[in-house]
């Protein structure tokens, strides 16, 4: 028996890294769609490319030829959409190009399956950004109001999956993906930009650290548990829509705190509060309920806060006194 063949976006990403790792573990063949850039960007996956357990085509989600033209060349059983502009910040100074990569990416992917007669299963990388400003915890039922581009596109995905699930019949599911973290986490992002700051100050190559809201809470966790909950997703019985959650927040204040903690560091020694780094809209708290997920496909994360913190550190030292960094 042949293999199974999953085609997947976003593979240069954090969590299409830890994907096409536990997929070719399960005896997949896996590929990936790249976006050409003038700099490498392929640093999490380059172990699997040298080894060619994974192969990557040049691709861009709002070009719908190349979506179309690697389905035909592919034939892949499972496709997993993990690419987006996944910047939320970010995404307030290009919320058309958000939208036209993070929401109407799934709409040409899901578009092109059904024209062309396909029956392979899809998968959306759908976002706790989605909820915006509903109070918490938040699972499958809570309304979703989200106040950026980035969680408006991802709701938009979020809904013409299940559109074309309902009205076509097509293996399409969700996983709306609280915060989930890792030492492959890109510089941006500011769980790592904590991490680095706080390594680097304790080797004496930085002085300070910019941040600005603080008080936001999130439920972090561990993206290798998270790709776990993705596969599991994609083979229950039937297409669905599932919250993917810890269960516990933290704010940023608390999770900066523990990793200055860890390296026997003061946080407020070395902050600055910069409103440049505030979003135009705040979603103030995202607490996840996984209860469906733990009771209907016995998920549930093995990593939790603090261990999350110790491997971010722990790697980030280590990344640092080698002269080692990931794009973002």
């Amino acid at each position: 028996m042949s293999s199974r063949v999953a085609l997947l976006t976003g593979i240069s990403g954090q969590d299409g890294s830890y994907l096409a790792e536990l997929l070719i573990e399960k005896g997949y063949k896996v590929y990936g769609i790249q976006r050409r850039t003038s700099t490498i960007t392929t640093q999490r996956i380059d172990k699997l490319l040298e080894t060619g357990q994974l192969e990557t085509f040049y691709g861009d989600l709002a070009d719908t030829n190349s979506i179309v033209r690697l389905l035909i060349k592919i034939q892949p059983d499972e496709i997993y959409n993990m690419g987006s502009m996944s910047h939320v910040r970010v995404s307030f100074d290009i919320p058309e190009y958000t939208a036209q990569v993070t929401g109407l990416a799934p709409l040409r992917i899901l578009e092109a399956m059904r024209s062309l007669g396909m029956t392979n299963k899809f998968y959306q990388a759908s976002s706790s950004e989605c909820f915006g400003i509903s109070p918490p915890p938040q699972n499958e039922d809570t309304q979703m109001l989200p106040v950026s581009p980035y969680g408006i596109s991802k709701l938009f995905a979020y809904h013409i999956t299940r559109a074309y699930r309902f009205g076509y019949g097509m293996f399409a599911c969700n996983g709306i993906l609280m915060n989930h973290e890792s030492p492959r986490r890109g510089e941006t992002f500011v769980t790592k930009k904590i991490v680095r700051a706080a390594v680097r100050i304790k080797l004496g190559k930085q002085s300070d650290i910019k941040l600005g809201n603080i008080e936001s809470k999130r439920d972090w966790g561990f993206a290798g548990d998270y790709m776990d909950a993705i596969y599991r997703i994609m083979h229950h019985d039937k297409a669905d829509d599932w919250v993917v959650a810890t269960g516990e927040h933290y704010s940023v204040r608390q999770f900066a705190e523990a990793v200055f903690n860890k390296l026997g560091l003061n946080f407020y020694d070395y902050l600055i509060l910069d409103n440049q780094y505030k979003r135009p809209n705040e979603v103030p708290e995202l607490l996840g309920d996984p209860s469906k997920i733990k009771k209907v496909l016995g998920w549930k994360p093995k990593v939790d806060f603090n261990g999350l913190v110790d491997m971010m550190v722990d790697t980030c030292m280590q990344e640092e006194k080698d002269g080692r960094r990931l794009e973002s």
